[in-house]
């Protein structure tokens, strides 16, 4: 802009002298002294309107600077501090009228920014899947979840990138179909479950809303999805739970009823009316244990059950258990071994609780170990520098579980041998508590089996306190 202003006022001060020029030459060749008189007169206002030209040129260059520096900071919306006006200027009220539309704008954007960052953190907030696609189909926003969900690279920008381009599963495609055909902004928002398959099964249930952008301009499309993975299972355990626990108890209570019912009626016999009332007392007995289990494991679960922490002896608790089931190991015939590390370091824990743990684990080997086998208890020193503990290892040389079993076995009521197991007495909850236990003690549970060769439970526990739940 400033070379086209110095080249107009070149060009104009060219033109200026003209007819200095012609009237300095008509002088020369008349000699007139009045026509010098005028050639100098002439020549002076020339030049003063050159000086002036001149100094408005530059006046103007220097200006335009202003300016074009004024709106590069007003595209770094920043406030344009270049601009320095004068009140005798006449370009000072257009100045300070871009100055002000200037300022005005500036706080627009501002704003603008602020309501997009929170929006942008909301939106990362929802934990839901929102995803939002113009006419097109094409993406025009999408939060973390839905990256998540449709396992997405949480730094790729997907933005005007199809939605089938990135989850092609037939189920989201035919919902995204049916939901932006033939609807129009008026209607009521579409919903639908489904489940999709990606690197993992998840059920998914989705709503579509289409949003107006104009009368002249094709609503865009807003997705919602809700994640009811977690949910499903949840269900799932919920009614296998209810199943299970209906069949555990109706099983004692139908021997109960029918026995009673057939004392009532009348029993002259008394050794058969004596077996009755034993098959009464122990399904009885089994009832109040399955119960007792129930109510325990839902205490472990919700947290009512608190520890009371207090140093314990590793070897010392396995000897006080290992005592109490030594007399039905040689009942059934079985070799019950232990071997403990001398030395071991005190443990923190919960005297009743470990007890309870090892009871279970060797009340286990016990019952699915054949006469004539081996059950073994080892306690010894596992760990790191930082992080020392104790390991507990029951075995046994019973008939073993397949390996398709093992990651159900701390279910509750899961059972290997169904019939074989309530015929033992038990009542399927006993590994539940257990791993409970140890999850409350901050330590792991590992279950290893060979069919026909055995079965090994192994319980690590740390020797340093972690967590509240220590506290009594």
């Amino acid at each position: 802009m400033t070379n086209l202003l110095d080249s107009r006022f070149v060009v104009s001060g060219f033109i200026a002298l003209l007819p200095p020029v012609l009237l300095l030459a008509v002088a020369a060749a008349t000699g007139s002294v009045a026509t010098w008189q005028v050639v100098l007169a002439t020549g002076l206002g020339v030049a003063l309107v050159l000086v002036a030209s001149a100094l408005a040129a530059r006046s103007l260059r220097v200006k335009a600077q202003s300016f074009r520096a004024a709106t590069e900071e007003l595209r770094l919306r920043r406030r344009p501090s270049s601009l320095l006006m004068d009140e005798h200027r006449q370009l000072a009220a257009a100045e300070r009228e871009f100055v002000s539309v200037c300022e005005a704008l500036l706080v627009e954007l501002q704003a603008l920014a602020e309501q997009c960052n929170e929006f942008e953190a909301i939106l990362r907030a929802i934990a839901e899947a929102v995803v939002v696609t113009n006419a097109e189909g094409e993406v025009m926003l999408l939060n973390d979840a839905a990256r998540r969900i449709f396992e997405l690279d949480p730094q790729a920008d997907y933005r005007g990138r199809n939605l089938v381009e990135f989850c092609r599963d037939p189920a989201v495609q035919r919902f995204i179909a049916s939901a932006t055909t033939d609807r129009s902004a008026n209607q009521a928002v579409a919903s639908a479950e489904f489940q999709i398959n990606l690197s993992k099964p998840r059920h998914l249930r989705a709503t579509a809303a289409l949003l107006p952008r104009g009368p002249h301009s094709r609503p865009w499309c807003v997705l919602v999805f809700y994640d009811m993975t977690q949910l499903k299972a949840y269900e799932s355990l919920r009614t296998d739970f209810i199943a299970n626990l209906t069949h555990e108890i109706r099983t004692p209570l139908s021997a109960i009823r029918g026995y009673a019912e057939t004392l009532l009626r009348g029993v002259d016999d008394p050794p058969t009316q004596q077996r009755f009332l034993s098959i009464i007392e122990r399904q009885s007995e089994r009832l109040a244990r399955l119960i007792d289990d129930l109510l325990e494991l839902s205490d472990l679960e919700r947290g009512l059950a608190p520890l009371r922490i207090q140093p314990l002896r590793p070897e010392k608790i396995v000897e006080e258990v290992v005592e109490l089931v030594s007399e039905q190991a040689q009942r059934r015939g079985i070799e019950l071994s232990v071997e403990c590390e001398p030395s071991l370091p005190d443990l923190p824990g919960d005297r009743d609780r470990l007890h309870q743990v090892l009871l279970n684990l060797l009340d286990n080997a016990l019952k699915y170990t054949p006469r004539g086998g081996k059950v073994k208890v080892l306690a010894h020193s596992d760990g790191t520098a930082d992080n020392p503990g104790v390991r507990f290892v029951v075995s046994d040389t019973g008939e073993g579980i397949p390996p398709e079993h093992l990651p159900r076995l701390t279910e509750r009521f899961y059972r290997v041998d169904r019939a074989r197991s309530r015929e033992l007495g038990g009542t399927g909850l006993g590994l539940a508590i257990v791993k409970h236990i140890v999850q409350l003690h901050h330590g792991k549970l590992a279950i290893t089996s060979q069919v026909r060769e055995g079965t090994t439970v192994t319980v690590w526990l740390p020797v340093k306190p972690a967590g509240r739940s220590e506290q009594s």
